[in-house]
């Protein structure tokens, strides 16, 4: 067999390896998950994070995908929200400071993408919020995280078209 040919097969061969198999790799992925984590209003391209796992930019994004079934702008996209909801809940900021403290350079983009996520605009679930807070005290705070959680199944853009065009494919899930 000719050099060209063993290197290819060794490449077929990693390229098939499930994440789960390769804990190095399962190591790194966390890496950045952990950074994104930690700073989830710093914009995290998937070259950057690719440089901090230390894998190519494409086999970071798949492996990303498949390690945590969202692509890593997709869980960049939920860490915010998640957080500027916590706060819309939890603090008096006004909603212009939560949208700069989430990572949002815009406000407009802010409300557009918070509304196309979670159904509600994040003024109207502030108020929401604050109305039915009450009765929640005794249910444990992880809980109570994991059911607010936002789910997304499908990217924003892909809600915005199947909205604009008036169809809903039955087999994707709807983002609340």
């Amino acid at each position: 067999m000719d050099p060209y040919g063993l290197i290819h097969t060794r490449l077929v061969a990693l390229s098939s390896l499930d994440v789960s198999e390769d804990p190095e790799l399962l190591r790194r992925l966390l890496r950045a998950k952990d950074r994104i984590d930690a700073a989830s209003n710093e914009a995290w391209s998937v070259k950057r994070l690719a440089r901090v796992s230390g894998v190519s930019e494409a086999h970071f994004a798949r492996s990303f995908k498949e390690a945590f079934g969202l692509p890593p702008h997709r869980y960049l996209l939920a860490r915010r929200i998640e957080k500027a909801t916590a706060l819309l809940r939890e603090t008096d900021l006004p909603i212009t400071d939560i949208a700069f403290q989430t990572g949002w350079h815009s406000l407009g983009t802010f409300g557009r993408t918070f509304r196309d996520v979670t159904g509600t605009t994040p003024r109207e679930l502030r108020e929401r919020e604050r109305a039915s807070s009450a009765g929640l005290e005794r249910v444990p705070p992880c809980y109570v995280s994991a059911g607010r959680r936002p789910d997304l199944t499908m990217a924003v853009s892909e809600k915005r078209r199947q909205e604009a065009g008036g169809k809903k494919d039955s087999d994707e899930t709807e983002v609340p």
